[in-house]
């Protein structure tokens, strides 16, 4: 499933990379949320390539919304929701196959990443030097759950949403909080865990993520809605934690600190850009209760 809404070059790119994979046993579905131009959907269908299939929405429904329509689409058993920036490596599919035949009872597999550039080079932003601190220290493939995984995620979101293989039958247990557009997917995580599923890391590097400007993450970031969401968020997953009998995740979810430390990083940008209704929002994430 790939929601579209961006870059027509780099959709392009994205696509290209489904149909390069080394297992053609793949489907791709392309959503488009009713970009202004029509162009990157005829080009699609213009591909001739019966595996790819091209809906455009009549109205658009926005980040969850779009999300949403996706898998209500799905009608594989196990799915990926593909950022329309991002490539897959040529063995995604392969692998991926191969992991969820080996581990049938796992709700979902994330597989190694290689951040990049919007030109495709390999990068290292601050965002993705602490997810690479955060990820637990595991050797080869290693099967996590229970509040020891919760507990990671909330110390900061390691995982990368658009590589990630889930199961089908999971995620519609849960589906996507319409709330959320930055944070959706570690709401989803927690959901699915506190319910007893497990994920999958796996070594390989079978996803290229491509982190710049355009991005929902970097972009909320700018003007500090992220982080307005992300307190939104972390208020409700201590609640949840909590309940669910998880102290130490419920703790962790209260201090939520890799999250106070990105919004600290951006004070500085806010102030020299007088962009003082951001400064006021950061600061009361990186201070507040």
């Amino acid at each position: 499933m790939m929601p579209f809404y961006g870059d027509p070059a780099l959709f392009r790119t994205a696509v290209e990379s489904v149909v390069a994979q080394t297992d053609p046993r793949w489907r791709l579905v392309v959503v488009d949320d009713v970009y202004p131009d029509t162009e990157p959907g005829q080009w699609l269908r213009s591909l001739g390539d019966d595996r790819i299939r091209y809906v455009r929405n009549e109205t658009n429904l926005g980040v969850a919304g779009n999300f949403t329509k996706c898998l209500d689409l799905v009608e594989a058993e196990y799915f990926v929701l593909m950022g329309c920036d991002d490539e897959l490596e040529p063995g995604y599919v392969a692998s991926m196959s191969e992991s969820v035949e080996e581990y049938p009872t796992v709700s979902y597999f994330q597989p190694g990443v290689t951040v990049i550039d919007r030109t495709g080079s390999p990068s290292r932003p601050l965002p993705d030097r602490v997810k690479r601190l955060a990820r637990p220290r595991v050797r080869g493939v290693a099967v996590l759950s229970g509040e020891d995984l919760a507990s990671s995620l909330l110390r900061g979101n390691w995982t990368y949403f658009p590589s990630i293989c889930w199961k089908t039958s999971v995620v519609r247990q849960h589906g996507f909080e319409a709330d959320f557009e930055v944070v959706l997917d570690l709401a989803l995580q927690l959901e699915i865990i506190r319910g007893g599923g497990s994920l999958v890391v796996l070594p390989d590097l079978l996803f290229r993520y491509r982190r710049h400007a355009g991005s929902v993450s970097s972009w909320s970031s700018k003007d500090g809605s992220r982080f307005a969401e992300e307190r939104a968020f972390f208020t409700s997953a201590r609640t949840l934690m909590a309940d669910a009998g998880w102290r130490h995740a419920a703790r962790v979810a209260r201090f939520h600190m890799s999250s106070r430390l990105n919004a600290a990083t951006k004070v500085l940008g806010a102030m020299t850009n007088r962009k003082w209704a951001d400064v006021r929002s950061l600061l009361r994430h990186v201070f507040g209760s």
